[in-house]
Protein backbone atom coordinates (compact mmCIF):
# COMPACT_ATOMS: atom_id res chain seq x y z
CA UNK A 1 0.00 0.00 0.00
CA UNK A 2 3.24 2.20 0.47
CA UNK A 3 3.35 2.54 -2.95
CA UNK A 4 -0.02 3.72 -3.90
CA UNK A 5 0.19 7.85 -3.77
CA UNK A 6 -3.27 8.37 -1.79
CA UNK A 7 -1.18 6.73 1.42
CA UNK A 8 2.61 7.91 0.75
CA UNK A 9 2.34 10.61 3.34
CA UNK A 10 1.28 7.62 5.57
CA UNK A 11 3.50 6.05 8.30
CA UNK A 12 4.04 1.86 9.02
CA UNK A 13 1.02 2.84 11.67
CA UNK A 14 -1.10 4.86 9.85
CA UNK A 15 -0.93 1.59 6.82
CA UNK A 16 -1.98 -1.07 9.25
CA UNK A 17 -4.66 0.96 10.25
CA UNK A 18 -6.09 1.55 6.69
CA UNK A 19 -4.95 -2.43 5.83
CA UNK A 20 -7.54 -3.71 8.98
CA UNK A 21 -10.35 -1.80 7.04
CA UNK A 22 -9.53 -3.23 3.96
CA UNK A 23 -10.49 -6.25 2.11
CA UNK A 24 -8.52 -7.81 -1.17
CA UNK A 25 -10.84 -9.47 -3.85
CA UNK A 26 -9.79 -10.38 -7.24
CA UNK A 27 -12.03 -8.96 -10.30
CA UNK A 28 -12.42 -10.82 -13.40
CA UNK A 29 -11.75 -9.21 -16.67
CA UNK A 30 -14.42 -7.27 -17.89
CA UNK A 31 -16.45 -6.20 -14.49
CA UNK A 32 -17.35 -2.65 -14.03
CA UNK A 33 -16.12 -2.06 -10.59
CA UNK A 34 -17.18 1.49 -10.94
CA UNK A 35 -20.63 2.59 -12.54
CA UNK A 36 -20.57 7.11 -13.85
CA UNK A 37 -23.35 8.83 -12.48
CA UNK A 38 -23.84 5.86 -9.40
CA UNK A 39 -23.26 6.60 -5.80
CA UNK A 40 -19.82 5.48 -4.65
CA UNK A 41 -19.54 3.14 -1.92
CA UNK A 42 -16.28 2.38 -2.07
CA UNK A 43 -12.71 2.69 -2.65
CA UNK A 44 -10.32 0.92 -4.88
CA UNK A 45 -6.96 0.38 -5.21
CA UNK A 46 -5.62 -1.93 -7.90
CA UNK A 47 -3.17 -4.52 -6.31
CA UNK A 48 -2.09 -6.83 -9.41
CA UNK A 49 -4.16 -6.14 -13.12
CA UNK A 50 -5.33 -3.50 -15.22
CA UNK A 51 -8.33 -1.25 -15.43
CA UNK A 52 -9.98 1.15 -18.15
CA UNK A 53 -11.44 4.28 -17.08
CA UNK A 54 -14.68 5.84 -19.31
CA UNK A 55 -16.76 9.24 -19.15
CA UNK A 56 -18.99 10.55 -21.26
CA UNK A 57 -18.92 6.72 -23.87
CA UNK A 58 -14.83 7.98 -24.28
CA UNK A 59 -11.85 6.07 -22.81
CA UNK A 60 -9.59 8.27 -20.74
CA UNK A 61 -7.52 6.47 -19.12
CA UNK A 62 -5.56 3.01 -17.90
CA UNK A 63 -5.15 1.97 -14.88
CA UNK A 64 -2.60 -0.67 -13.74
CA UNK A 65 -0.98 -1.68 -10.12
CA UNK A 66 -0.64 0.88 -7.31
CA UNK A 67 -3.36 3.07 -8.92
CA UNK A 68 -6.56 3.97 -7.09
CA UNK A 69 -10.43 5.13 -7.54
CA UNK A 70 -13.29 5.84 -5.85
CA UNK A 71 -11.40 8.15 -3.93
CA UNK A 72 -13.43 11.48 -4.99
CA UNK A 73 -16.75 9.59 -4.69
CA UNK A 74 -16.20 9.34 -0.80
CA UNK A 75 -15.05 12.05 0.25
CA UNK A 76 -17.54 14.23 -1.81
CA UNK A 77 -20.15 12.47 -1.42
CA UNK A 78 -21.25 12.33 -5.31
CA UNK A 79 -22.07 10.21 -7.95
CA UNK A 80 -19.24 8.12 -9.22
CA UNK A 81 -17.65 10.91 -12.52
CA UNK A 82 -16.64 7.56 -14.63
CA UNK A 83 -17.16 4.05 -15.49
CA UNK A 84 -13.86 1.81 -14.23
CA UNK A 85 -13.59 -1.92 -16.09
CA UNK A 86 -11.03 -4.66 -15.45
CA UNK A 87 -9.21 -4.91 -18.16
CA UNK A 88 -7.35 -8.23 -16.93
CA UNK A 89 -7.86 -10.73 -14.16
CA UNK A 90 -7.20 -8.02 -11.32
CA UNK A 91 -6.85 -8.23 -7.75
CA UNK A 92 -7.91 -4.86 -5.88
CA UNK A 93 -8.10 -3.72 -2.56
CA UNK A 94 -11.64 -3.05 -1.61
CA UNK A 95 -12.12 0.67 1.67
CA UNK A 96 -15.85 0.88 1.77
CA UNK A 97 -17.35 3.91 2.38
CA UNK A 98 -18.46 3.45 5.53
CA UNK A 99 -14.75 2.59 6.62
CA UNK A 100 -13.21 5.43 5.12
CA UNK A 101 -15.06 7.68 6.71
CA UNK A 102 -14.83 6.22 10.09
CA UNK A 103 -10.66 6.24 9.44
CA UNK A 104 -10.93 9.69 8.43
CA UNK A 105 -12.76 10.56 11.85
CA UNK A 106 -10.99 8.42 13.99
CA UNK A 107 -7.65 9.51 12.30
CA UNK A 108 -6.99 12.93 11.81
CA UNK A 109 -3.31 12.31 11.18
CA UNK A 110 -4.29 9.84 8.28
CA UNK A 111 -7.29 12.35 7.74
CA UNK A 112 -5.00 15.36 6.61
CA UNK A 113 -2.76 13.05 4.36
CA UNK A 114 -5.23 11.83 2.38
CA UNK A 115 -6.96 15.09 1.99
CA UNK A 116 -3.73 16.38 0.45
CA UNK A 117 -3.53 13.74 -1.45
CA UNK A 118 -7.11 13.94 -2.91
CA UNK A 119 -6.18 17.76 -3.53
CA UNK A 120 -3.24 17.20 -5.21
CA UNK A 121 -4.97 14.48 -7.65
CA UNK A 122 -7.98 16.83 -8.23
CA UNK A 123 -5.39 19.96 -8.65
CA UNK A 124 -3.53 17.55 -11.91
CA UNK A 125 -6.51 16.93 -13.42
CA UNK A 126 -7.97 20.57 -13.59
Amino acid sequence: MERVPLFARCSRKDLAKIAALADEIDIPAGKVLAREGERGREFFVLLEGSAQVNRDGRDVAALGTGDFFGEIALVTDKARVATVTATSPTRVLVITDRAFRELLRNSPEIQGKVLEAVADRLAAAL
